[in-house]
């Protein structure tokens, strides 16, 4: 069931759209110039694009709001959005899990624009599936935990100096442990690597020897077992899903609104092809859009999120593979940002869950819903 959004909000949203499409040409600006030195941040910092993401990041209160903002400012660049300092995706499972201590603690880091949290998942041998973590919390007398292990292609990670890492205390599946730590520390060493798209983002990896994390790190401390682990995390799963949906919608907005200007005149077959993509698009945006919704209603529910995720990193390759060939074969060498978008747009398809899991996700919920309804 979707909620029911009031009229003051319906238009607190179009506000919002409309700021954030107001930032999107400064962020375009800038996007080749960070793609092309993502470590040489400082002299966007105070831009009017990064600023504007910075002062619209604390009134996104809902899912909905964040989806409709993220399409308009990665119509400008997606690469800038991932570079801009903030909580990002470490501010998402903090909501979920923390308490009001926590919350407090990453927002006052991040205050001021110039620090970057980063979310440390995902792992060289297991990939983001959570249940076959390795890094681990171990027990340690003085600290309390010490954390040892390696977490790669992390957002932000060689720059971020606040994150959350997550970790296992056991081998249970009630032992999985979300820990709020920082950074620079003796017993973290970090490394950009380097990437094809999305480079803005200064994906890393992070090695972990003998962190100490405090009961205060940790997470989830004031919840039960069952949902500060997997629990708390499916739920911040969710959201981030319908985060690089909207993104992958705004990129592929990108590509067709530039390729469209980029022409005067078109035959009536190009015309029809345009039209034909700026449907799929419409089509997906609206399915980004139902899923925010839904998050809204209930962040246990996934359905609508892996729906968006697969569909919009499918939708975005597409995008950036064909409409560019309408300008010639050498559009991508004539035209910088499209061959950046094209590389982004394949990022997509990694972050939260390639294709195959988020199909595994939809098969899994159609099962339920099936012995649900049996039963």
């Amino acid at each position: 069931m979707q909620p029911n959004y009031e009229v003051d909000e319906v238009a607190e949203i179009q506000a919002l759209r409309e700021e954030a499409r107001g930032y999107a040409a400064d962020l375009r600006a800038r996007a080749l110039a960070v793609d092309a030195e993502p470590g040489r941040m400082r002299p966007h910092l105070d831009s009017p694009g990064l600023l504007g993401i910075q002062r619209l990041q604390p009134v996104l209160s809902s899912t909905l709001k964040t989806a409709v903002v993220l399409i308009e400012l990665a119509k400008g660049d997606a690469g800038m959005v991932l570079a801009c300092p903030g909580p990002a995706l470490a501010g998402v499972l903090v909501r979920v899990l923390g308490n009001e201590e926590q919350n407090t603690r990453l927002a006052t880091a991040v205050a001021g624009g110039r620090t970057w949290a980063f979310l440390a998942i995902t792992e060289p041998q297991t990939g983001s599936d959570v249940t076959r973590l390795r890094t681990e919390l171990r027990p340690d007398d003085e600290h309390g935990h010490r954390l040892h292990g390696v977490k790669r292609y992390i957002g932000n990670g060689s720059r971020g100096t606040i994150g959350v890492v997550l970790a296992r205390t056991g081998p249970s599946p009630l032992s999985l442990r979300a820990a709020l730590v920082e950074a620079p520390a003796a017993e973290l060493r970090t490394q950009a690597l380097d990437m094809i798209g999305l480079r803005g983002a200064r994906i890393s990896e992070m090695t972990f020897d003998g962190l100490p994390v405090g009961p205060d790190d940790l997470l989830g401390a004031h919840l039960s077992p069952l949902r500060r682990g997997m629990w708390g995390v499916r739920q911040a799963f969710n959201t981030v899903r319908v985060h690089v949906a909207a993104m992958a919608v705004g990129t592929a907005m990108a590509v067709h609104d530039y390729v469209r200007a980029a022409r005067r005149q078109w035959t009536r077959t190009e015309r029809a092809d345009l039209e034909a993509a700026m449907a799929d698009i419409e089509a997906v945006r609206r399915l980004t859009h139902r899923a925010a919704m839904e998050v809204d209603a209930n962040r246990e529910r996934g359905y609508q999120a892996s729906m968006a995720k697969l569909a919009a990193s499918e939708l975005a390759v597409r995008i950036s593979r064909n409409l560019p060939r309408m300008l010639g074969p050498g559009a991508l060498l004539e035209h910088p940002l499209l061959e950046k978008w094209w590389r982004d747009s394949c990022a997509f398809e990694f972050m939260e869950g390639t294709g195959h899991i988020q199909r595994l996700h939809v098969a899994q919920d159609y099962l339920k819903r099936d012995n649900a309804r049996a039963s």
